[in-house]
């Protein structure tokens, strides 16, 4: 099982990102807590946490009202 990350923009269109794969859900979420502002910069506005091919959840990269 491989943990994986998409990005969107404020379309919700897709834009390139670092292709990392993760053993964990938790090693995932650490990575992006440590890379979201750097994305943000690159255009990011959304970030989908994907298992294989299970969508585990859709969050904003934005803060509050962005």
């Amino acid at each position: 099982m491989a943990w994986t990350w998409r990005f969107e923009d404020a379309e919700r269109r897709p834009i390139d990102g670092p292709n990392e794969a993760f053993s964990s859900q938790s090693d995932a979420e650490s990575w992006l807590g440590q890379t979201w502002r750097d994305l943000v910069a690159k255009g990011a506005a959304s970030a989908t946490l994907s298992e294989d091919d299970r969508t585990e959840y859709r969050m904003s990269l934005l803060p509050a009202g962005g």
